[in-house]
């Protein structure tokens, strides 16, 4: 009996214990690290990298479809289309908030920016593959 309420008693304490110790972070929105958060309030970066794949977005911060970026009023957001094949893509602006949206582009390396003078959130997608390939962009 002593075993039983002794072990129901240190259950309960680990229970307890871990409730309290871990708080999930998201890269995308108020996270630690990366170009999609700022973790305790400071400034948002100046810059952002989100590699163009084969049928995703992939921020420099880990977010994927949708790529998620945290940048300062006047940051500049930068696409790099990864290689692949003949496979085309673009940065579509979409949304009532808006940026110059790219051509469409097959060549690995070939590079799109955007500077976003105005705070906002700006959503974009793929002209080629539409919403399978998003990303979001905040600007502070």
């Amino acid at each position: 009996m002593r075993i039983a309420t002794l072990m129901t008693g240190l259950l309960a304490a680990s229970l307890i214990a871990g409730c309290g110790g871990y708080t999930p972070t998201s890269p995308t929105m108020g996270g630690t690290g990366g170009n999609g958060g700022n973790g305790g309030g400071g400034p948002s970066p100046s810059t952002a990298a989100v590699t163009v794949g084969n049928v995703f977005f992939r921020s420099g911060n880990g977010s994927v479809n949708p790529a998620v970026d945290r940048i300062a009023v006047g940051g500049t957001v930068t696409w790099t289309w990864a290689s692949n094949g003949s496979v085309s893509h673009s940065v579509r602006s979409v949304g009532s908030t808006g940026f110059t949206s790219s051509a469409i582009q097959t060549a690995g390396g070939s590079t799109y920016q955007v500077t976003f003078p105005t705070a906002g959130t700006y959503h974009y997608d793929c002209i080629v593959h539409g919403s399978a390939m998003s990303g979001t962009i905040v600007v502070q």
